[in-house]
């Protein structure tokens, strides 16, 4: 009997695992949800790692290594890091060949503290693709204000970049151009454009998980109704963003020259309502060319009782905008939930960073 995960990859949707660790790695766990799950790739991110460190010993002994060595606890994050990283593309080549270089990938992203720094961020970016050193890497980089400029300059180095934390649809616009300029940039320095991919990172629950509580707290009808709508339909209009854009002259013609699109990721795909069915934000987002990277909650539920019913995107574009305009008339600012999501997603990720610096400090002075 085909598994949901298998009618997911049926669709177009590559699953990606939004975990790693080196229990993960050694224990095996990764290549069985390869082989069991259809997992083609792995995201991570400061939490994850944060969380990978503090509740796992298998680090302890590199890390009092790493002291001895005389590294600074950031240098030894990222050695770590970089280490799991590493041992992940390496389960991963098999798949990263199979399919061209589109899957068998895996993220690391730059430092959070450098989110509004161009100029950092593009040197980290550098610096972390050369000691990663595999092809299947993607460097994520946030996609601020100051990220966008950075974006566009680390892929005309020829780098594949997973662009993270995009909420609304003016910043995921801003992306996507800040892609076709990389991937130009990228053919006036004289790199193979057909070796170069990137994901676009669209975060949904944390938009429901904003928008719910104003929708209840006005209380009416019309609403409640509206509860753990939003995110899906600013997603559907995402990717109806994705496709047009990707059809401009400009697009055309990169892809003549070998351009791969820059395929939507639906990040934050766990819900964090526990009334909603696990898997909504994985079902209700089936679509060809994209990715859904989940957690191993999540993807476990998918597997369990997804109940994949097609392609639930296409067709869906005029109900997604009929969402947004009753969300506006009700008084919701789309623009202020996702400014404000955004600030909050790089506090978080800040803070976690900060997290994993503390657990690294504490391992190298043998507490």
């Amino acid at each position: 009997m085909t598994t949901s995960t298998q009618q997911l990859a049926d669709i177009g949707v590559s699953i990606w695992l939004d975990d790693l660790s080196k229990d993960r790695l050694t224990s095996g766990s990764l290549q069985g949800l390869m082989d069991n799950h259809t997992v083609v790739g792995v995201t991570s991110n400061p939490t994850i790692f944060a969380g990978s460190l503090a509740g796992s010993d298998s680090y302890r002994e590199d890390i009092r290594t790493m002291a001895v060595d005389g590294l600074s606890a950031e240098e030894a994050a990222f050695a770590i890091m970089v280490a799991d990283v590493q041992g992940a593309c390496d389960v991963l080549q098999a798949t990263y060949d199979a399919t061209g270089g589109i899957d068998g990938r895996v993220s690391l992203e730059v430092s959070p503290t450098l989110a509004h720094d161009t100029d950092a961020t593009v040197a980290q970016a550098i610096e972390l693709s050369k000691k990663v050193d595999r092809p299947n890497l993607m460097v994520k980089i946030p996609a601020t204000l100051a990220g966008i400029p950075a974006i566009t300059q680390v892929l005309g180095q020829g780098i594949s970049v997973n662009v993270t934390l995009i909420f609304s649809l003016e910043r995921y616009r801003a992306v996507i151009d800040a892609y076709l300029k990389g991937i130009a940039a990228a053919v006036d320095n004289g790199h193979d454009i057909s070796t170069i991919h990137s994901v676009a990172s669209f975060f949904v629950s944390r938009v429901d998980a904003a928008i719910d509580p104003q929708l209840e707290e006005i209380g009416t009808p019309e609403a409640l109704k509206l509860k753990s709508q939003a995110a899906i339909a600013n997603a559907r209009l995402a990717y109806e963003l994705f496709e047009h854009l990707h059809g401009s002259p400009e697009a055309l013609r990169l892809v003549a020259a070998g351009m791969n699109p820059q395929r939507p990721l639906w990040a934050s795909t766990g819900v964090k309502d526990p009334t909603l069915p696990e898997a909504l934000y994985v079902t209700e987002l089936a679509v060809a060319h994209t990715v859904n990277t989940m957690p191993e909650k999540t993807l476990l539920a998918t597997a369990r009782d997804g109940g994949v019913n097609g392609d639930r995107v296409h067709g869906y574009f005029d109900g997604a905008r009929a969402t947004m305009a009753a969300l506006a008339e009700l008084g919701i600012s789309m623009d202020g939930v996702t400014d404000e999501l955004e600030r909050d997603g790089v506090a978080k990720f800040i803070a976690s960073w900060h997290e994993l610096l503390d657990t690294v400090t504490k391992a190298m002075q043998g507490s």
